[in-house]
Protein backbone atom coordinates (compact mmCIF):
# COMPACT_ATOMS: atom_id res chain seq x y z
CA UNK A 1 0.00 0.00 0.00
CA UNK A 2 1.80 3.07 -0.92
CA UNK A 3 0.21 7.00 -0.02
CA UNK A 4 -1.26 9.41 -1.81
CA UNK A 5 -0.04 13.56 -2.28
CA UNK A 6 -2.30 13.90 0.48
CA UNK A 7 -0.88 11.47 2.50
CA UNK A 8 -3.71 8.80 2.89
CA UNK A 9 -3.31 5.12 2.12
CA UNK A 10 -4.30 3.76 -1.42
CA UNK A 11 -4.19 0.42 -2.60
CA UNK A 12 -1.85 0.05 -5.35
CA UNK A 13 -4.38 -2.06 -7.52
CA UNK A 14 -6.35 1.20 -8.12
CA UNK A 15 -5.56 4.42 -9.94
CA UNK A 16 -6.08 8.05 -9.05
CA UNK A 17 -9.20 8.57 -11.43
CA UNK A 18 -9.68 12.54 -12.26
CA UNK A 19 -12.63 14.72 -11.81
CA UNK A 20 -14.21 16.03 -14.51
CA UNK A 21 -14.77 19.11 -14.96
CA UNK A 22 -18.13 20.39 -12.94
CA UNK A 23 -17.60 17.56 -10.52
CA UNK A 24 -13.95 19.22 -9.74
CA UNK A 25 -15.02 22.56 -9.39
CA UNK A 26 -18.08 21.45 -7.58
CA UNK A 27 -15.87 19.64 -4.88
CA UNK A 28 -13.37 22.79 -4.81
CA UNK A 29 -16.62 25.00 -3.94
CA UNK A 30 -18.09 22.55 -1.19
CA UNK A 31 -14.75 22.46 0.75
CA UNK A 32 -15.60 26.52 0.73
CA UNK A 33 -19.18 26.31 1.93
CA UNK A 34 -20.84 26.00 -1.02
CA UNK A 35 -24.11 23.45 -0.38
CA UNK A 36 -26.74 23.36 -3.82
CA UNK A 37 -29.46 25.21 -1.79
CA UNK A 38 -27.49 27.97 -0.52
CA UNK A 39 -29.23 30.89 -2.21
CA UNK A 40 -25.56 33.04 -1.39
CA UNK A 41 -23.93 31.22 -4.07
CA UNK A 42 -23.82 31.87 -7.66
CA UNK A 43 -23.47 28.37 -9.44
CA UNK A 44 -22.35 29.58 -13.20
CA UNK A 45 -20.37 25.94 -13.68
CA UNK A 46 -23.92 24.28 -13.29
CA UNK A 47 -24.07 21.42 -16.37
CA UNK A 48 -27.99 22.11 -15.77
CA UNK A 49 -30.99 24.23 -16.52
CA UNK A 50 -33.36 25.44 -13.68
CA UNK A 51 -35.86 22.95 -13.04
CA UNK A 52 -38.44 24.64 -11.69
CA UNK A 53 -41.77 26.23 -13.24
CA UNK A 54 -40.69 28.64 -16.67
CA UNK A 55 -43.92 30.69 -17.81
CA UNK A 56 -46.04 28.48 -20.09
CA UNK A 57 -44.00 25.52 -19.97
CA UNK A 58 -46.09 22.19 -18.84
CA UNK A 59 -46.41 21.93 -15.37
CA UNK A 60 -43.57 20.31 -13.40
CA UNK A 61 -44.08 16.21 -12.69
CA UNK A 62 -44.31 17.01 -8.30
CA UNK A 63 -44.83 13.01 -7.37
CA UNK A 64 -44.44 9.67 -8.99
CA UNK A 65 -46.87 7.08 -8.66
CA UNK A 66 -45.10 3.37 -8.47
CA UNK A 67 -47.02 0.31 -9.76
CA UNK A 68 -46.05 -2.87 -7.63
CA UNK A 69 -44.97 -4.35 -11.13
CA UNK A 70 -42.31 -1.53 -11.39
CA UNK A 71 -40.11 -2.66 -8.35
CA UNK A 72 -38.64 -5.07 -10.29
CA UNK A 73 -35.57 -4.62 -12.97
CA UNK A 74 -36.15 -3.20 -16.09
CA UNK A 75 -35.01 -4.91 -19.25
CA UNK A 76 -31.29 -3.72 -19.90
CA UNK A 77 -32.25 -1.55 -23.41
CA UNK A 78 -35.23 -0.08 -21.26
CA UNK A 79 -38.93 -0.54 -21.03
CA UNK A 80 -40.72 -1.31 -24.67
CA UNK A 81 -43.11 1.54 -23.59
CA UNK A 82 -40.89 4.29 -23.74
CA UNK A 83 -39.06 2.99 -26.61
CA UNK A 84 -42.31 3.08 -28.41
CA UNK A 85 -42.80 6.66 -27.22
CA UNK A 86 -39.65 8.10 -27.83
CA UNK A 87 -39.05 6.81 -31.88
CA UNK A 88 -42.68 7.93 -32.04
CA UNK A 89 -41.45 11.31 -31.03
CA UNK A 90 -38.70 11.33 -33.19
CA UNK A 91 -40.86 10.53 -35.98
CA UNK A 92 -43.29 13.06 -35.59
CA UNK A 93 -40.23 15.81 -34.58
CA UNK A 94 -38.06 15.29 -37.70
CA UNK A 95 -39.05 12.60 -40.18
CA UNK A 96 -42.37 13.28 -41.33
CA UNK A 97 -43.17 12.07 -44.52
CA UNK A 98 -39.98 10.02 -44.53
CA UNK A 99 -40.09 6.53 -45.81
CA UNK A 100 -37.51 5.24 -43.01
CA UNK A 101 -39.23 5.79 -39.22
CA UNK A 102 -37.54 4.57 -36.01
CA UNK A 103 -39.50 1.74 -33.75
CA UNK A 104 -38.85 0.62 -30.10
CA UNK A 105 -35.83 -1.37 -31.76
CA UNK A 106 -34.36 1.22 -32.42
CA UNK A 107 -34.12 2.99 -29.25
CA UNK A 108 -32.23 1.87 -25.97
CA UNK A 109 -32.73 3.60 -22.30
CA UNK A 110 -30.05 4.40 -20.42
CA UNK A 111 -29.47 5.68 -16.63
CA UNK A 112 -28.21 8.72 -17.62
CA UNK A 113 -26.08 10.52 -20.64
CA UNK A 114 -22.38 8.83 -19.87
CA UNK A 115 -24.26 5.64 -19.16
CA UNK A 116 -25.99 5.77 -22.79
CA UNK A 117 -22.52 7.25 -24.40
CA UNK A 118 -20.64 4.50 -22.36
CA UNK A 119 -22.53 1.55 -23.86
CA UNK A 120 -21.60 2.53 -27.37
CA UNK A 121 -18.20 2.83 -26.36
CA UNK A 122 -18.08 -0.38 -24.77
CA UNK A 123 -19.76 -1.41 -28.71
CA UNK A 124 -17.42 0.38 -30.85
CA UNK A 125 -14.40 -1.58 -32.71
CA UNK A 126 -11.26 -1.77 -33.21
CA UNK A 127 -11.43 1.63 -35.09
CA UNK A 128 -9.99 5.09 -34.62
CA UNK A 129 -12.28 7.67 -33.00
CA UNK A 130 -12.12 11.07 -33.67
CA UNK A 131 -13.02 13.63 -31.32
CA UNK A 132 -13.01 17.54 -31.32
CA UNK A 133 -11.20 19.96 -29.01
CA UNK A 134 -12.49 21.24 -26.96
CA UNK A 135 -15.70 19.32 -26.21
CA UNK A 136 -17.26 17.72 -23.09
CA UNK A 137 -15.37 17.09 -20.33
CA UNK A 138 -16.67 13.24 -19.37
CA UNK A 139 -15.31 12.48 -22.82
CA UNK A 140 -12.13 12.32 -21.86
CA UNK A 141 -12.18 9.43 -19.60
CA UNK A 142 -14.99 7.36 -21.35
CA UNK A 143 -12.03 7.62 -24.23
CA UNK A 144 -9.25 6.38 -22.67
CA UNK A 145 -11.38 3.58 -20.53
CA UNK A 146 -12.13 1.42 -23.31
CA UNK A 147 -8.78 0.51 -25.03
CA UNK A 148 -10.38 -1.49 -28.09
CA UNK A 149 -10.59 1.69 -30.20
CA UNK A 150 -7.92 4.28 -30.60
CA UNK A 151 -9.15 7.98 -29.70
CA UNK A 152 -7.73 10.77 -32.49
CA UNK A 153 -8.41 14.25 -31.43
CA UNK A 154 -8.95 16.80 -34.18
CA UNK A 155 -8.09 20.65 -33.66
CA UNK A 156 -10.98 23.50 -33.73
CA UNK A 157 -9.76 26.92 -34.30
CA UNK A 158 -11.00 29.43 -32.17
CA UNK A 159 -10.15 31.80 -34.82
CA UNK A 160 -12.62 30.81 -36.90
CA UNK A 161 -15.52 30.55 -34.37
CA UNK A 162 -14.48 26.55 -34.22
CA UNK A 163 -16.31 26.27 -38.07
CA UNK A 164 -15.34 22.81 -39.28
CA UNK A 165 -16.09 22.48 -42.55
CA UNK A 166 -17.46 18.91 -44.93
CA UNK A 167 -14.49 19.85 -46.78
CA UNK A 168 -12.44 19.39 -43.40
CA UNK A 169 -14.12 16.89 -41.92
CA UNK A 170 -13.87 14.53 -45.35
CA UNK A 171 -10.21 15.23 -44.90
CA UNK A 172 -10.05 14.21 -41.56
CA UNK A 173 -11.97 11.08 -41.88
CA UNK A 174 -10.00 9.65 -45.10
CA UNK A 175 -6.39 10.82 -43.99
CA UNK A 176 -6.51 9.41 -40.61
CA UNK A 177 -9.08 6.62 -41.23
CA UNK A 178 -11.84 7.72 -38.67
CA UNK A 179 -13.84 4.91 -38.14
CA UNK A 180 -16.13 7.50 -35.84
CA UNK A 181 -16.28 10.18 -34.20
CA UNK A 182 -18.00 11.46 -31.15
CA UNK A 183 -19.23 14.84 -30.49
CA UNK A 184 -21.49 16.98 -28.71
CA UNK A 185 -24.04 19.31 -31.23
CA UNK A 186 -24.95 21.89 -30.10
CA UNK A 187 -21.41 21.54 -28.64
CA UNK A 188 -20.40 22.21 -24.89
CA UNK A 189 -18.58 24.05 -24.39
CA UNK A 190 -18.21 26.40 -27.19
CA UNK A 191 -21.90 26.61 -27.92
CA UNK A 192 -21.00 25.77 -31.89
CA UNK A 193 -24.30 24.25 -33.54
CA UNK A 194 -24.38 22.02 -36.90
CA UNK A 195 -27.80 22.28 -38.24
CA UNK A 196 -29.52 23.15 -41.50
CA UNK A 197 -27.80 21.93 -44.96
CA UNK A 198 -24.60 21.83 -42.94
CA UNK A 199 -25.84 18.88 -41.29
CA UNK A 200 -27.60 17.56 -43.73
CA UNK A 201 -23.99 17.26 -45.40
CA UNK A 202 -22.21 15.67 -42.62
CA UNK A 203 -24.70 13.05 -42.35
CA UNK A 204 -24.27 12.39 -45.82
CA UNK A 205 -20.92 12.10 -45.48
CA UNK A 206 -20.79 9.32 -42.60
CA UNK A 207 -23.51 7.19 -45.16
CA UNK A 208 -21.16 7.98 -47.72
CA UNK A 209 -17.57 6.93 -46.37
CA UNK A 210 -18.94 4.54 -43.23
CA UNK A 211 -17.97 6.53 -40.51
CA UNK A 212 -20.20 6.12 -37.40
CA UNK A 213 -21.01 9.63 -35.83
CA UNK A 214 -22.02 9.34 -31.98
CA UNK A 215 -23.79 12.32 -31.63
CA UNK A 216 -24.71 13.85 -28.32
CA UNK A 217 -27.60 16.06 -28.83
CA UNK A 218 -28.67 16.69 -25.36
CA UNK A 219 -28.53 20.54 -26.00
CA UNK A 220 -30.63 20.10 -29.36
CA UNK A 221 -33.78 22.09 -27.78
CA UNK A 222 -31.46 25.04 -27.21
CA UNK A 223 -30.50 26.31 -30.21
CA UNK A 224 -30.02 30.56 -31.08
CA UNK A 225 -29.81 30.43 -34.59
CA UNK A 226 -31.27 30.70 -37.93
CA UNK A 227 -34.87 30.72 -36.77
CA UNK A 228 -33.89 27.17 -35.14
CA UNK A 229 -35.74 25.88 -32.14
CA UNK A 230 -34.97 21.94 -32.23
CA UNK A 231 -32.38 20.30 -34.21
CA UNK A 232 -31.39 16.34 -34.73
CA UNK A 233 -29.10 14.46 -36.99
CA UNK A 234 -32.75 12.11 -37.15
CA UNK A 235 -33.79 14.81 -39.58
CA UNK A 236 -31.39 13.78 -42.23
CA UNK A 237 -30.97 9.92 -41.78
CA UNK A 238 -31.82 8.35 -45.31
CA UNK A 239 -32.44 4.80 -43.68
CA UNK A 240 -32.75 4.55 -39.49
CA UNK A 241 -31.19 0.62 -39.39
CA UNK A 242 -28.20 1.78 -42.34
CA UNK A 243 -27.12 4.69 -41.67
CA UNK A 244 -24.06 4.85 -39.27
CA UNK A 245 -25.77 7.86 -36.88
CA UNK A 246 -26.26 7.24 -33.23
CA UNK A 247 -28.04 9.78 -31.40
CA UNK A 248 -27.74 10.44 -27.53
CA UNK A 249 -30.48 12.49 -25.54
CA UNK A 250 -32.93 12.35 -22.69
CA UNK A 251 -34.58 14.33 -20.07
CA UNK A 252 -31.22 15.55 -18.40
CA UNK A 253 -31.39 19.03 -20.05
CA UNK A 254 -34.45 19.37 -22.97
CA UNK A 255 -37.35 18.54 -20.53
CA UNK A 256 -35.41 19.88 -17.28
CA UNK A 257 -35.60 16.32 -15.42
CA UNK A 258 -31.64 15.88 -14.62
CA UNK A 259 -32.06 13.99 -11.72
CA UNK A 260 -34.29 11.60 -13.18
CA UNK A 261 -31.35 10.26 -14.72
CA UNK A 262 -33.24 8.99 -18.11
CA UNK A 263 -31.90 9.05 -21.16
CA UNK A 264 -31.77 7.19 -24.45
CA UNK A 265 -30.02 6.35 -27.85
CA UNK A 266 -31.48 6.44 -31.41
CA UNK A 267 -29.45 4.46 -34.01
CA UNK A 268 -29.65 1.34 -36.07
CA UNK A 269 -31.20 -1.70 -34.67
CA UNK A 270 -27.93 -3.19 -35.08
CA UNK A 271 -26.28 -1.19 -33.07
CA UNK A 272 -28.88 -0.81 -30.25
CA UNK A 273 -28.54 -4.65 -29.96
CA UNK A 274 -24.84 -4.34 -29.31
CA UNK A 275 -24.99 -1.56 -26.75
CA UNK A 276 -27.98 -3.53 -25.02
CA UNK A 277 -25.16 -6.30 -24.30
CA UNK A 278 -22.90 -4.10 -23.50
CA UNK A 279 -25.31 -2.62 -20.80
CA UNK A 280 -26.12 -6.27 -19.31
CA UNK A 281 -22.20 -5.90 -18.06
CA UNK A 282 -21.73 -2.64 -17.27
CA UNK A 283 -25.32 -0.94 -16.21
CA UNK A 284 -27.64 -3.78 -15.56
CA UNK A 285 -30.60 -1.35 -16.88
CA UNK A 286 -32.41 2.21 -15.67
CA UNK A 287 -34.92 2.79 -13.02
CA UNK A 288 -38.10 1.62 -14.10
CA UNK A 289 -40.38 3.39 -11.99
CA UNK A 290 -38.19 6.58 -13.73
CA UNK A 291 -39.18 5.15 -17.24
CA UNK A 292 -42.52 5.06 -16.83
CA UNK A 293 -43.32 8.40 -15.52
CA UNK A 294 -41.01 9.29 -18.42
CA UNK A 295 -43.55 8.34 -20.96
CA UNK A 296 -45.81 11.33 -20.08
CA UNK A 297 -43.48 13.77 -20.94
CA UNK A 298 -42.63 12.36 -24.51
CA UNK A 299 -45.68 13.53 -26.23
CA UNK A 300 -45.28 15.72 -29.08
CA UNK A 301 -47.38 19.07 -27.72
CA UNK A 302 -45.45 19.10 -24.12
CA UNK A 303 -42.75 18.68 -25.65
CA UNK A 304 -42.84 21.74 -28.39
CA UNK A 305 -44.39 23.74 -25.03
CA UNK A 306 -41.55 22.91 -23.06
CA UNK A 307 -39.12 23.87 -25.86
CA UNK A 308 -40.75 27.59 -26.24
CA UNK A 309 -41.02 28.00 -22.96
CA UNK A 310 -36.78 27.69 -22.66
CA UNK A 311 -36.39 29.79 -25.90
CA UNK A 312 -38.51 32.63 -23.93
CA UNK A 313 -36.58 32.16 -20.65
CA UNK A 314 -32.99 31.68 -21.65
CA UNK A 315 -32.42 33.62 -24.72
CA UNK A 316 -33.20 36.55 -22.35
CA UNK A 317 -30.42 34.81 -19.70
CA UNK A 318 -28.28 34.47 -22.34
CA UNK A 319 -28.37 38.45 -23.63
CA UNK A 320 -28.28 39.22 -19.86
CA UNK A 321 -24.83 37.16 -19.22
CA UNK A 322 -23.25 37.57 -22.84
CA UNK A 323 -23.69 41.39 -22.52
CA UNK A 324 -22.62 41.57 -18.80
CA UNK A 325 -19.07 39.69 -19.30
CA UNK A 326 -18.15 41.70 -22.27
CA UNK A 327 -18.53 44.47 -20.89
CA UNK A 328 -16.26 43.07 -17.90
CA UNK A 329 -13.99 42.81 -20.52
CA UNK A 330 -14.21 39.38 -21.19
CA UNK A 331 -14.03 38.19 -24.65
CA UNK A 332 -15.89 35.47 -26.90
CA UNK A 333 -14.40 33.58 -29.96
CA UNK A 334 -18.07 32.78 -30.82
CA UNK A 335 -21.49 34.30 -29.29
CA UNK A 336 -23.16 30.72 -28.24
CA UNK A 337 -25.38 29.51 -30.99
CA UNK A 338 -26.54 26.69 -28.48
CA UNK A 339 -26.16 25.10 -25.21
CA UNK A 340 -26.80 27.60 -22.41
CA UNK A 341 -22.98 28.03 -21.91
CA UNK A 342 -20.79 31.14 -22.60
CA UNK A 343 -17.11 30.09 -23.66
CA UNK A 344 -15.38 33.22 -22.69
CA UNK A 345 -11.52 34.26 -22.98
CA UNK A 346 -10.47 36.02 -19.94
CA UNK A 347 -7.03 37.12 -21.00
CA UNK A 348 -7.55 40.71 -21.16
CA UNK A 349 -8.34 40.90 -17.77
CA UNK A 350 -5.86 42.18 -14.88
CA UNK A 351 -2.91 39.86 -14.71
CA UNK A 352 -4.57 37.73 -12.01
CA UNK A 353 -7.36 36.70 -13.24
CA UNK A 354 -6.03 35.98 -17.06
CA UNK A 355 -6.21 32.10 -16.63
CA UNK A 356 -9.17 30.17 -15.99
CA UNK A 357 -7.93 28.65 -13.17
CA UNK A 358 -7.03 31.89 -11.80
CA UNK A 359 -10.65 33.38 -12.40
CA UNK A 360 -11.75 30.32 -11.19
CA UNK A 361 -10.11 30.61 -7.70
CA UNK A 362 -10.79 34.36 -7.43
CA UNK A 363 -14.20 33.96 -8.04
CA UNK A 364 -14.79 30.82 -5.70
CA UNK A 365 -13.56 33.59 -2.81
CA UNK A 366 -17.12 35.47 -4.12
CA UNK A 367 -18.85 32.26 -3.71
CA UNK A 368 -19.11 32.26 -7.71
CA UNK A 369 -18.32 28.70 -9.36
CA UNK A 370 -17.01 28.81 -12.85
CA UNK A 371 -15.23 26.16 -14.92
CA UNK A 372 -11.73 26.74 -16.38
CA UNK A 373 -11.66 25.85 -19.68
CA UNK A 374 -8.58 23.36 -19.89
CA UNK A 375 -11.03 20.69 -18.52
CA UNK A 376 -12.44 20.53 -21.85
CA UNK A 377 -9.30 20.07 -23.73
CA UNK A 378 -9.69 16.12 -23.31
CA UNK A 379 -6.41 14.51 -23.17
CA UNK A 380 -7.56 10.82 -23.15
CA UNK A 381 -4.86 9.40 -20.53
CA UNK A 382 -2.96 12.25 -20.42
CA UNK A 383 -0.50 11.67 -23.40
CA UNK A 384 0.30 15.64 -24.23
CA UNK A 385 3.53 15.45 -21.48
CA UNK A 386 2.01 18.68 -19.49
CA UNK A 387 2.53 20.69 -22.51
CA UNK A 388 -0.60 23.80 -21.85
CA UNK A 389 -4.02 23.69 -22.89
CA UNK A 390 -5.21 25.79 -25.64
CA UNK A 391 -7.86 27.04 -23.48
CA UNK A 392 -5.61 27.99 -20.29
CA UNK A 393 -7.61 31.31 -20.55
CA UNK A 394 -11.42 30.44 -21.31
CA UNK A 395 -13.58 29.71 -18.55
CA UNK A 396 -16.73 28.35 -18.90
CA UNK A 397 -20.02 30.67 -17.68
CA UNK A 398 -23.71 28.40 -17.52
CA UNK A 399 -26.79 30.91 -17.96
CA UNK A 400 -28.31 27.22 -16.37
CA UNK A 401 -29.08 29.37 -13.36
CA UNK A 402 -32.35 31.86 -12.86
CA UNK A 403 -32.07 35.27 -13.96
CA UNK A 404 -31.44 37.00 -10.38
CA UNK A 405 -28.76 34.39 -10.08
CA UNK A 406 -27.27 35.96 -12.94
CA UNK A 407 -27.53 39.03 -12.14
CA UNK A 408 -25.82 38.80 -8.36
CA UNK A 409 -23.06 37.18 -9.84
CA UNK A 410 -22.04 39.72 -12.36
CA UNK A 411 -22.07 42.58 -9.72
CA UNK A 412 -19.90 40.52 -7.57
CA UNK A 413 -17.82 39.64 -10.66
CA UNK A 414 -17.83 43.27 -11.43
CA UNK A 415 -16.42 43.71 -8.01
CA UNK A 416 -13.90 41.31 -8.32
CA UNK A 417 -12.51 42.85 -11.57
CA UNK A 418 -11.96 46.22 -9.98
CA UNK A 419 -10.44 44.79 -7.40
CA UNK A 420 -7.69 42.94 -9.70
CA UNK A 421 -7.23 46.25 -11.61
Amino acid sequence: MSSTHDGSPRLNAFRPVPRTGVIYVTAEATRRGYRQDDPDWCNLGQGQPETGPLPGAPARVTHVDIDPADQEYSPVPGLWELRETVASLYNKLYRRGLPSQYSAENVAIGGGGRVSVMRACAAVGGVHMGHFLPDYTAYEELLDVFRRFTPIPILLDPETGYDFSVRQLRREILGRGLGALLLSNPCNPTGKVIAGEELRAWVTLARELDCAMLMDEFYSHYVWKDGVTMSSAAQYVEDVDHDPIVLFDGLTKNWRYPGWRICWTVGPRSVIQAMSSAGSFLDGGPSRPMQRAAIALLDEESTRAETEAIHASFLAKRQVLLQGLRRLGVRFDLEPEGTFYCWGDVSGLPASLRTGEQFFQAALERRIITVPGVFFDVDPGKRRGGRPSRFQHHVRFSFGPSMPTLERALVRLGEMIADAA
